[in-house]
């Protein structure tokens, strides 16, 4: 059955605009909002089944819009760490009580607020790093692995990337590609976990409009905007939502 609560699509509709748009190339670094938001409302297992669908079809216009300006170099350093880091998720995907998905979710979130913010300090005195198999493929791991418990890879996938400096089309791009390959690989354990249940589908195919919509305002903006209004306002919701999954979590 459709999940009604007028208070979780008070939540949802803005957490994926917010997603669409930082998709679409517009502070591509922001984080996905959707987890951490609905979690607020709903079980966070449930949240990240619901989101899914929606994150892949907000990944097919962001292709679309991105396309051919990847770094490839960089793909073949993060993707292989990925999908071990998928595996990983899935393994104590189910496992993990609401209340541990919660604090997982809040303390990723508070990390990539925290980290964020120093880099913005330190960030513009450093050298851009150079290609690291290694370090790719660790981070990479990480991200998937976090992306797989509730969509929030792209803190460790920052950590790796944000330092080589690449030029925002490119940085957006390769961004863009690593998650639409890694959530597409999510569909298969997702739908074995029970996490892409008939309600869960049916929530998301209702949001699902949500992601052209947010898309295209991504990349109308990144043309348009300076980043840092938005970053501000995207670091507030998640520092607001991230300790109150904290909190949450450690009831």
């Amino acid at each position: 059955m459709l999940i009604t609560d007028p208070w979780f699509y008070a939540l949802a509709i803005p957490a994926f605009l917010l997603t669409g748009i930082s998709k679409g190339g517009f502070a591509s670094g922001a984080g996905n909002a959707a987890v951490p938001l609905m979690s607020l409302a709903i079980p966070a297992p449930q949240a990240a089944g619901i989101a899914l669908p929606v994150l892949c079809a907000m990944d097919i216009s962001a292709l679309r819009a991105w396309w051919g300006k990847w770094d490839m170099a960089q793909l073949r350093a993060t993707l292989p760490g990925a999908m071990v880091g998928i595996g990983a998720g899935s393994l104590v995907f189910g496992a993990l009580s609401d209340a541990a998905v919660k604090l997982i979710i809040g303390v990723i979130t508070l990390a990539f607020i925290a980290r964020s913010l120093w880099l913005e300090r330190a960030g513009a005195s450093r050298k851009p790093a150079e290609t690291s198999h290694a370090k790719g493929n660790f981070w990479g791991g990480v991200s998937g692995f976090t992306s797989f418990i509730a969509h929030a890879g792209g803190p460790p996938l920052a950590v790796y990337l944000y330092p080589l400096r690449l030029e925002r089309a490119r940085l957006a791009a390769t961004t863009v590609f690593f998650f639409a390959s890694i959530n597409y690989v999510k569909l298969v354990p997702y739908f074995f976990l029970g996490a892409l249940s008939v309600q869960n589908v049916l929530t998301s195919l209702v949001l699902l409009p949500l992601a052209p919509i947010g898309i295209r305002l991504g990349v109308w903006l990144s043309s348009r905007v300076d980043d840092k209004l938005f970053y501000r306002i995207i670091h507030v919701l998640l520092f607001v939502t991230g300790c109150q999954l904290v909190y949450e979590g450690l009831r």
